[in-house]
């Protein structure tokens, strides 16, 4: 069964189908959020957050969008990294409600995505992270800052010291250069 599949039964609260999902997910979210998470209580809470809200919230995955592994993806990401930031900024940040959730955290993906799957994403998993090593230095922190920090662009210029148009110009060429890479077989 496909995971497109999979999170349209858990929207109707099949108990298999989420034990299906949290077999084939659990390893690469967990690893995921304890790359943004070095504290591991929080980022174990987290993970169990993580698959507690794709149990509450699967009926918010767009079903046009056939992009399950994209959506489950960036919302660990976005779960990890809103923790990240509370751990940062206790009491600076907006109260955790549900809108608050089903706003931040829970993804709404373009419909320009193309659709990938857990194992497309394994089988190229291995040329993305050549193609990111193939970066400069510069290009890869901008990229790092960006995804495992959730650093916004604003943020990112005050934490490198440099003008946000500096910053707006390395995050593209970063992309334009990693696109670059896997398009011309160097990932």
């Amino acid at each position: 069964m496909s995971d497109h599949e999979l999170l349209l039964r858990i929207a109707k609260r099949d108990l298999d189908a989420y034990r299906d999902l949290f077999r084939r997910y659990s390893k690469l979210v967990y690893a995921l959020v304890t790359k943004i998470i070095e504290d591991e209580a929080a980022a174990d809470t987290t993970f169990e957050e993580i698959f507690l809200m794709i149990w509450n919230k699967a009926n918010r995955y767009d079903v046009n969008s056939q992009n399950a592994y994209c959506w489950i993806i960036t919302l660990a990401r976005n779960k990890a990294i809103d923790t990240k930031r509370r751990q940062w900024n206790p009491g600076h940040m907006d109260d955790y409600t549900d809108d608050y959730e089903n706003y931040i955290i829970i993804p709404h993906l373009s419909k320009q995505i193309d659709p990938l799957d857990l194992e497309m994403a394994m089988n190229i998993s291995g040329s993305i992270e050549k193609a990111l090593m193939n970066l400069t230095e510069a290009q890869q922190h901008v990229i790092y800052l960006g995804m495992y920090y959730g650093f916004t662009q604003s943020e990112i210029s005050k934490n490198l010291n440099i003008p946000i148009q500096t910053v707006n110009s390395k995050i593209r060429i970063a992309l334009s250069s990693l696109r670059d890479n896997l398009l011309h077989g160097e990932g």
